[in-house]
Parts: structure tokens; C-alpha cells; sequence
């Protein structure tokens, strides 16, 4: 059976029927159960935004599939610039099975998916990062369970906010510690009432991590805000994940990576056997396969 969206865009795109079924595939596909392949499926790979992980999964998962990924970075292609974004779209569409695109504005993503003759996936927005939510729900399956209380601390961000409405798909309970002028938008709960989720948030970590199962961080500046990068570091005082605000818990740490050691996160608890971050970076490989498969075959 085929999923009901064509395009992934932010994590409830799919129901949480399907979302089960993507990670139950991640799953088996990860445990050397499921051989489905995408021969002589090609993907464009769009980057606005540098990458690590995002490219060298999708680009090794396509390999792993039989496919071919087409890496398409800010100085191969006219986004937006010379050519309207939606006849790149256009073009692309006729050439490609898919497009994935790591770009700044969301708005940009939609428009691909609009005008692309071809499945578009969200390899990271300025609002939403889905594919890392895969990955994330993936990791917390494998070494929490579905009985799970989690809490988010720091930068009520992409990664956070797509995070909280999948976690509530999946029907994980969820803590949301921010500053308060750091907050998540008031519409990324609302998405999770959708789901019978109501994310508890509050602005002291400590709280958010007293019985918590799993803590979760990311780092306060993101890409592009730089120039915020003082204003955010002393909002945030408080807010870092040490062996301090972990005392007393033997809660498992998530990181999306790249982790900024010192700031949001120490390099002891990154270190320690307490963190996921490397079993989280390695399930975007196993999550985007499965998630390819299911878009694409």
C-alpha cells in the first residue's frame, strides 16, 4: 500500500499508521530483513545549507539501494537566483524519481514539491527537519522502548519542533524546556493536540529533566544565526546538559549533531555511555532507505 503523500515536508505528512510502517521498515532493513531496492532510481540532491549527514546518508542509502544520488550544491545550481525555483523544480522533476533539499526558507521546499513531477523530501528547513525525527523516534525504539518520557532542552527549533509533533504521533510523552523568548511556535503544539499529545513546556531545565527517560539538546545557534550568537549564549545560561542538571538521573542524552562541546552539551556527557547521538546519526541512514523505499518504489 502506498503512502497517502507524495511529498515529505515535516513528519505528519504521514499518519501514524505510516509512520509505523517507516520505522518498522528502518527497522528490518537495518537488521539485514528487508532487501527492497530503487534500481536505476535516480535522486537530486539539493543544497542550500552544507551538510554531513544528510548528504553522506542519503547519498549512501541510495547507493545501498541500487540507485543514484545527484548532489546539487549552491554553486552547481541557479536556486532560485538566476532561474525561478520552480522551473528548476520542473526540470528536475523530469529528470529524477525524487528531490531532496536541505534549504533555508520552507517556503522554498513547498514550492519544489508544488512544481516537481516527483516525490520532494525535507532533508532540513529553517522550520522542520522530519528526517532526523525518523531517525530520533527510530533510536528511542531501540533503546527506550514506547513507554518513554522525554525532555527537550534548549532552542525551541527546527529539530525540536518537528521532534515534538512526531513524538506525539508515535505517542511519547514530551517536556519542552526553553527560554521563554526562545519558545517553539504556539502551532507546533497545536499540531500535537492533533495527535492526543499535550507537550508539557516550562522554562527550567531542571524540571524538564527530573523524570525524564531521555534528554534530548541541539544547538543554540543554528546555521545563519551567527550574528545572534551573544544575545542566545546568555539566554541560554542554565540551559547546557552536564553531569550538574543530569544528577540524580540515569536518563539517555540525544544530540542531532554537529554538537557545539561546551555550549548547549559538555564533552563528558557526549562522551559517556549515556549518550545516543552516534546511533541517532547512524539511523538516518537505516530511516531515509526505508522512507526512500516508500516513496519512491
Amino acid at each position: 500500500m502506498a503512502l497517502q503523500t507524495t511529498d515529505f515536508l515535516d513528519i505528519d505528512d504521514l499518519t501514524p499508521a505510516e509512520l509505523d510502517r517507516v520505522l518498522d521498515r528502518a527497522s528490518a532493513m537495518k537488521a539485514g530483513e528487508d532487501d527492497a531496492q530503487l534500481p536505476n532510481h535516480t535522486l537530486a540532491m539539493i543544497f542550500e545549507k552544507p551538510s554531513t549527514r544528510t548528504r553522506a546518508s542519503f547519498e549512501t542509502g541510495m547507493t545501498d539501494l541500487g540507485g543514484h544520488a545527484m548532489f546539487l550544491g549552491p554553486d552547481d545550481i541557479q536556486l532560485g537566483h538566476g532561474e525561478p525555483l520552480r522551473d528548476t523544480a520542473r526540470v528536475l522533476g523530469r529528470y529524477a524519481d525524487g528531490v531532496m533539499a536541505r534549504l533555508f526558507d520552507h517556503e522554498d521546499v513547498e514550492v519544489l514539491a508544488e512544481h516537481a513531477d516527483c516525490p520532494v523530501i525535507n532533508g532540513l528547513t529553517d522550520e522542520a527537519h522530519p528526517c532526523q525525527t525518523l531517525a530520533d523516534l527510530l533510536t528511542i525504539r531501540e533503546h527506550a522502548g514506547e513507554d518513554v518520557r522525554v525532555a527537550w532542552v534548549g532552542d525551541g527549533n527546527n529539530v525540536g519542533q518537528s521532534f515534538v509533533v512526531g513524538a506525539a504521533m508515535a505517542g511519547i510523552d514530551v517536556t519542552v524546556a526553553t527560554p521563554a523568548e526562545y519558545a517553539m511556535d504556539g502551532a507546533v503544539f497545536d499540531r500535537a493536540a492533533d495527535f492526543g499529545a499535550d507537550p508539557t513546556v516550562t522554562t527550567d531545565p531542571a524540571a524538564a529533566v527530573a523524570d525524564a527517560d531521555v534528554v534530548y539538546t541541539d544547538v543554540w545557534i543554528s546555521m545563519g544565526q551567527e550574528d545572534r550568537r551573544e544575545r542566545k549564549l546568555a539566554a541560554f545560561d542554565g540551559f547546557q546538559v552536564n553531569e550538574s542538571l543530569l544528577a540524580g538521573s540515569d536518563a539517555a542524552v540525544m544530540h542531532c549533531l554537529p554538537a557545539h562541546r561546551g555550549e548547549e552539551i559538555t564533552n563528558d556527557v557526549l562522551e559517556s555511555d549515556r549518550a545516543l547521538a552516534w546511533d541517532q546519526a547512524e539511523n538516518r541512514l537505516h530511516a531515509q532507505k526505508a522512507l526512500l523505499v516508500e516513496l519512491l518504489a
